[in-house]
């Protein structure tokens, strides 16, 4: 029986009746930080028609357990104090938490470029030596899970960040995390839900494709393993009849020393997967309160090109939706430079799914960290997650903490056809454009070139590599012998070496076309 299997299994398990004592769900622990400025809510099992009550700092709720055993109490919002509160749970048993801090929380979720741990990414010596920060505290949801029946066990544990737990955190949340801490000097709880090679469509729950029409698509598929739809509700219980037989015999045949069989899976397979891994990975943590959420994901989806955007706009309406919060902050991370480069000045590869990833920021309270000045062409887990993290927090630092920086590069906004030139507009010009290059960790320099990585589209379709030059605020493109442009595209392929738009606070600009 593989890993993944018997997690599916496990996670279908889960649908037992609850035990009679009170019990939280493995979310809340001793260390944990509690989001600030948000209701409280607390969660777990009881006995059906319980009384459960919960305290801290001064205040106290109650609720009574439902007919599955399930209670949620929800405590008023309350500001970070910077000290260390007892949260207490009382039902027929008593539970009590310790040092629970009230400060920011934050998801930290995708693929492997996500899960890349600080002891995988640059500097890890130095970088875990010096991660002494006890009130950043991490939660790392351990494993890769994914099934068909929501699970309610998130199975890891809240711990202080030190130099012994650092190390095997995501390097991206961790980062993040710290340059919050740094401005902020509050407590911040960083929740790492990750799992590499993964699509976005696991993780994204069924209510995020329902409010998606371009995804209508994946709809049948999902309902027909949606317990919430008469379809799913009867495939899952035949699925769970068929486990129920398959225990029995695998007990039989353990106690007769006999091989034991893999457990039977559920026949309907939702499109791309749809649904599994936020069964298995993040409805557990709903519907904690938390500030909002980190992505770092494309790179399983780069054939979906621009309708990423779409993609993108389901799992954050959908995690919206499952964490009770449509202010949850979303930020994501644009995909870094990777492979060879091209010579097509039409551009290809990774430049649409980036051009997706742009366009989502239409979606209310999003942002986008660019980084495709700090990839490498030979490895898609570039090392550099220090930069990552910091271009993310500066998206936070300004939309959720209200700081007066600037927070994004160049990002496209409008073109003007002037003859046979396009005049390119932008938004977050941050006190003006610059040609820069950036070297490692270090900020990046201004530096006396020409633009690179433009290109222009002729009247007859073809598009041509094109010069390009700052004026103001706006960037003018042109190639001799084509009189009348059509569009521009910019870093419009997997690897745009040599791409050198910048603002004066150092941020490259984004990859576009205007077509």
């Amino acid at each position: 029986m593989s890993r993944i299997q018997l997690a599916m299994l496990l996670a279908c398990l889960m649908v037992a009746p609850a035990q009679a004592d009170v019990k939280l769900t493995g979310l809340f622990s001793d260390h944990m930080v509690l989001q600030q400025e948000k209701p409280i809510r607390v969660f777990g099992s009881a006995t059906p028609g319980e009384n459960v009550t919960v305290e801290l700092a001064g205040q106290s709720a109650s609720a009574k357990a439902d007919a599955d055993g399930n209670f949620r109490v929800e405590l008023p919002a309350m500001k970070a104090d910077g000290k260390a509160h007892t949260l207490v749970v009382k039902g027929k048993n008593t539970i009590t938490l310790k040092d629970v801090l009230l400060g920011e929380v934050w998801i930290c979720s995708g693929q492997s470029n996500m899960e890349w741990s600080v002891r995988g990414a640059l500097n890890p010596n130095e970088e875990t030596a010096a991660a002494n920060h006890p009130q950043i505290r991490l939660f790392n949801v351990p494993g890769h899970v994914a099934g068909p029946v929501p699970t309610r066990d998130p199975r890891g544990k809240w711990q202080l960040c030190t130099p012994g737990s650092v190390g095997g955190f995501s390097a991206v949340g961790y980062y993040f995390g710290r340059a919050l801490h740094q401005k902020l000097n509050v407590p911040i709880g960083l929740v790492g839900t990750n799992w590499g090679g993964t699509r976005i469509e696991p993780w994204t729950p069924p209510v995020g494709f329902r409010q998606v029409a371009e995804l209508k698509d994946y709809l049948e598929s999902i309902d027909a393993s949606d317990a919430s739809t008469a379809t799913g509700k009867a495939n899952i219980e035949k699925y769970l009849a068929n486990v129920e037989q398959w225990l029995a015999k695998a007990k039989q045949d353990l106690q007769a020393g006999k091989h034991v069989g893999n457990p039977p899976q559920l026949k309907v397979s939702p499109k791309g997967g749809a649904v599994q891994i936020y069964n298995g990975m993040v409805h557990a943590l709903t519907p904690l309160s938390v500030r909002g959420a980190i992505w770092y994901q494309g790179e399983s989806n780069a054939g979906n090109g621009l309708r990423y955007e779409h993609l993108k706009e389901a799992l954050v309406k959908g995690w919206r939706n499952v964490f009770e919060n449509d202010d949850l902050s979303f930020y994501w991370v644009q995909l870094a430079n990777f492979q060879n480069p091209s010579d097509n000045p039409a551009g290809g590869g990774w430049g649409p799914v980036r051009e997706g990833q742009r366009r989502a920021l239409r979606i209310p309270k999003t942002g986008m960290a660019v980084i495709i000045d700090i990839g490498e062409a030979r490895d898609i887990h570039p090392k550099n997650k220090q930069d990552v993290g910091a271009r993310l927090a500066l998206w936070a630092l300004a939309k959720d903490y209200g700081q007066d920086i600037v927070f994004s590069g160049p990002l496209y906004k409008s073109m003007k056809i002037e003859g046979d030139k396009i005049r390119v507009s932008f938004d977050h010009v941050g006190g003006g454009l610059i040609t820069g290059k950036k070297d490692g960790l270090k900020p990046t320099q201004e530096v006396s070139e020409e633009l690179t990585q433009f290109a222009i589209q002729a009247s007859d379709g073809k598009w041509h590599w094109a010069k390009a030059k700052i004026e103001g605020e706006t960037v003018v493109v042109w190639a001799e012998g084509v009189k009348e442009p059509k569009h521009v595209r910019f870093g419009y392929q997997s690897n745009p070496v040599g791409i050198n738009l910048y603002n004066k606070a150092g941020l490259p600009a984004s990859p576009f076309t205007t077509d």
